[in-house]
């Protein structure tokens, strides 16, 4: 897909790219061990080596929007990711996230914040 196909098209279907982009993204880093997966490990990873990482992705559902805690921990990532040159993804669906990064047989409880390294 060309620049000018990516500027015709409808938001819906550009969000629907964006986000199929994501996805294969984020399994392709899973395949090669390279994910970091909750806000405190994610903090340490990006405490001892910021070079190291790539990309971050922070997601929440409308059932975690008013945990105070866990916006002051996105706050701080943010603001780190700013710092160190990481961009950032921010997405809504946190069990999709969840889905997607985790094995079958794993619960993953706190797929808030996504380190691709």
């Amino acid at each position: 897909m060309t620049f000018e196909e990516v500027l015709i098209q409808k938001p819906a279907e550009r969000a629907q790219c964006a986000g199929a982009a994501l996805e294969e993204v984020l399994v392709s880093a899973k395949d090669n061990e390279s994910l970091t997966v909750g806000v405190y490990e994610c903090a340490k990873v990006m405490n001892l080596d910021p070079d190291s990482v790539s990309f971050c992705v922070l997601a929440t559902d409308e059932q975690f929007e008013w945990d105070v805690a866990l916006q002051i921990h996105f706050t701080l990532i943010q603001s780190f990711c700013f710092d160190n040159d990481i961009s950032i993804v921010r997405v809504s669906d946190m069990q999709r996230l969840a889905d997607i990064v985790g094995d079958e047989t794993e619960q993953l409880e706190d797929a808030h914040c996504v380190l691709i390294t």
